[in-house]
């Protein structure tokens, strides 16, 4: 079982930054791929990033949405067992509850293929 704790959610102005955390627990964290998903009221949930291990101790693939590629990255510290998302040039679209997730194997842009969730933290981009 794995439990996730996101944190670092808030309000900032456009153009700023904020970075994510999500807490894992758990022993087989390195191994298991992590996504974040983020939802805006009345949308769907969204992908947003993911991270996947591909073998070693320092080989992760990770990909993202187009909606964010440039602007944001996603990265791990297994050591702490938490997963981050550093959010650069923010907009007003990007406002929206974030999720942390995590499967074993690879990350997917599904949420429906991700078998842990965290509780989710709020994000607000004023203009």
């Amino acid at each position: 079982q794995v439990q996730l704790v996101e944190s670092g959610g808030g309000l900032v102005q456009a153009g700023g930054s904020l970075r994510l955390s999500c807490a894992a627990s758990g022993r087989t964290f390195s191994s298991y791929a992590m996504g974040w998903f983020r939802q805006a009221p009345g949308k769907e949930r969204e992908f947003v990033a993911a991270i996947t291990w591909s073998g070693g101790s320092t080989n992760y693939a990770d990909s993202y949405a187009d909606s964010v590629k440039g602007r944001f990255t996603i990265s791990r510290d297994n050591a702490k067992n938490t997963v981050y998302l550093q959010m650069n040039s923010l907009k007003p679209e990007d406002t929206a509850v974030y999720y942390c997730a995590g499967r074993p194997g690879s990350g997917t842009t599904s949420s429906l293929l991700y078998d842990y969730w965290g509780q989710g933290t709020q994000v607000t981009v004023s203009s």
